[in-house]
């Protein structure tokens, strides 16, 4: 197996604090105590070679995860693996501080979205050598090569999917069937979309919004939602031909596919009355209790319904097109490798890696979806029918953001003014330009 060596002193780790300290747009951030909360901690296996692992998933999915970890260490018991789960944050800030301590984990899942800035100061290996044919490696053509791509930087490859998850339409049968609609028939397009919307939505007194006597301070079930406002954003940017950055290193949100996109969402809210204000508004549990005929949701949503809500009958399309074409936001959690870890352990860190990636038909049970074509085509329809439209829609028409290391920080500039958009504090117009030009300062600082 090739590796790479890497210098670890004292000059790597004080230019990695240098770089994190006044660069790193998450927190920059010295070696200091671990950020709290306490992380959750599994152990599995007593062999001698311990891997250490930290990842974000501290729900249902992350239960999942440590099943498949202790049947590795069951299979290979020369092993064994030290789990520790945290919340997103608070790893992002315990992996920065660890990497500048010298005392980083030997591998850690994160989003695609954070790989560009920790690669960019030098914090994950390039791991080109997990990918072949080899019988200790992973073939990159079972994998969607859209997809594959997301994972390169600088002509390598720096993670390894533990799946694709992203954006889709989830529908409530029974509220479609009291309306006469069929819960196997999408809409298509914009218009199409409103028109079922209405049908769906009702005010105390039965009454729907394109009906006379109307009261729109008095719904009891609406049509559908926004659910999560930057992704339902993303999707539709995508779905009427816009970019998040644009090739010329300047956003796209603003732009009039920008513009399209929340003003599609708006008009949901304020002019259709189809769709509540966020404020306030617990999407889940409203359509758990049939408030909500029509969410737009993740991937994720499966378990939600499946093992806290068994009764609610439903189905999943791929993400409703609103737009000019089909498109949807996903994204994917990936294994990364800190620089720090080598020789034995780095050995170790790869037999983990594909055992969980060869098995990771498992996984299909956190809701997620398996990376791997071929274990695509193995999912059982009748216990994972969501599964499998995400699959199809995401090897179709699904969009990973463009990368950028600034990607935490305009979030943190983009996410304020949708809230306010779609509560009615402000324009469309005003809420994008004024995040277009925050954002844009952010990209301009390269």
């Amino acid at each position: 197996m090739a590796k790479r060596t890497f210098p670890m002193g004292a000059l790597f780790v004080t230019v990695l604090a240098l770089a994190f300290a006044f660069s790193l747009s998450i927190t920059p951030l010295v070696a200091q105590d671990n950020p709290t909360p306490t992380p959750i901690v599994a152990e599995a296996g007593s062999g001698g070679t311990q891997i250490v692992f930290w990842n974000g998933l501290t729900g249902s999915d992350g239960v999942t995860l440590n099943e498949m970890t202790k049947k590795f260490a069951e299979e290979n018991p020369g092993y064994s693996v030290r789990t520790e789960s945290m919340v997103w944050d608070v790893l992002y800030q315990k992996l920065q501080a660890a990497l500048v301590a010298g005392d980083a984990p030997d591998v850690v899942v994160m989003h695609t979205d954070e790989m560009p800035q920790f690669v960019n100061f030098g914090a994950l290996q390039p791991v080109d050598f997990i990918y072949g044919t080899g019988p200790d490696q992973i073939d990159p053509a079972d994998f969607s090569p859209s997809a594959l791509e997301s994972l390169k930087m600088n002509d390598q490859y720096y993670g390894v999917f533990l799946d694709n998850h992203g954006w889709g339409t989830w529908v409530n049968n029974a509220l479609f069937e009291a309306a006469g609609l069929d819960p196997s028939q999408p809409p298509v397009g914009f218009d199409a979309f409103v028109e079922m919307a209405q049908k769906l939505t009702l005010d105390a007194n039965g009454k729907h919004p394109n009906e006379e006597g109307f009261d729109p301070e008095n719904i009891v079930q609406y049509g559908t939602t926004v659910s999560w406002m930057r992704v339902t954003f993303l999707t539709l940017l995508y779905q009427n031909g816009g970019r998040f950055v644009n090739e010329d290193g300047t956003t796209g949100v603003n732009s009039e596919a920008g513009m399209r996109a929340l003003q599609m969402m708006h008009d949901l809210i304020f002019k259709y009355n189809v769709a509540p204000k966020p404020a306030g508004f617990d999407n889940w549990q409203s359509f758990a209790a049939g408030r909500i005929a029509i969410i737009p949701e993740g991937s994720w949503f499966r378990n939600f319904l499946v093992l806290d809500n068994p009764d609610i009958e439903f189905t999943v399309w791929p993400m409703v097109q609103l737009g000019d074409q089909p498109a949807t936001w996903m994204s994917a959690h990936v294994f990364y490798i800190p620089v720090t870890t080598e020789g034995e352990k780095l050995a170790a860190v790869q037999k983990y890696i594909k055992w969980i990636s060869d098995n990771s038909i498992m996984w299909a049970e956190s809701g997620q979806i398996p990376a791997r074509l071929s274990l695509q085509a193995e999912l059982d329809p009748d216990t994972y029918p969501s599964n499998i439209v995400f699959a199809q829609a995401f090897n179709e028409f699904g969009r990973f953001d463009e990368m950028t290391p600034a990607r935490t920080e305009l979030m943190s500039a983009l996410d304020p003014e949708l809230d306010a958009v779609l509560n009615g504090q402000k324009s469309v117009e005003e809420g994008l330009n004024a995040a277009a030009e925050r954002m844009n300062a952010i990209l301009a600082r390269g």
